[in-house]
C-alpha cells in the first residue's frame, strides 16, 4: 500500500520509473511515491503481465493514473516487450489510446 504525504502534484512533475526488485512501475513527485503500476515479468523477454495499478486517494483525478500507464507503456515500448494487461485500469488507458496496441498480446 502507499503512504501519504507531501509534496503536491499539481506543484510538480510527477516521473515514472520502473523499480524491477518491487515489480511496479513508480509515479513519483520528489521522493513521494504517489501511484504504482504492479506487474510480473517471467524472463526478460517478456511479455509483461500488468496486474494491478493504484494511486494515492489524494491525487485521484488529478491524471498520475494516465501519466502512469503512459510512462510504464513507453518503456515496456522502448525495451521492445510486448505487454498482457490483467489491470482494468490499463486496459481501459488502452482501450482509448490506440498507439499502444500494437504492444499488446490478447
Amino acid at each position: 500500500m502507499l503512504a501519504m504525504g507531501q509534496p503536491s502534484v499539481a506543484d510538480a512533475e510527477v516521473v515514472v520509473e520502473d523499480n524491477p526488485e518491487e515489480s511496479r512501475y513508480e509515479a513519483r513527485v520528489a521522493d513521494r511515491i504517489i501511484g504504482i503500476a504492479e506487474y510480473e515479468l517471467p524472463d526478460e523477454r517478456g511479455p509483461i503481465v500488468f496486474i494491478h495499478t493504484e494511486v494515492l486517494p489524494d491525487v485521484e483525478g488529478l491524471g498520475v493514473g494516465s501519466r502512469l500507464a503512459r510512462g510504464a507503456l513507453d518503456d515496456v515500448r522502448r525495451r521492445g516487450l510486448r505487454a498482457v494487461v490483467e489491470c482494468p485500469f490499463i486496459s481501459a488507458y488502452v482501450k482509448r489510446h490506440h498507439d499502444y496496441d500494437d504492444l499488446i498480446e490478447r
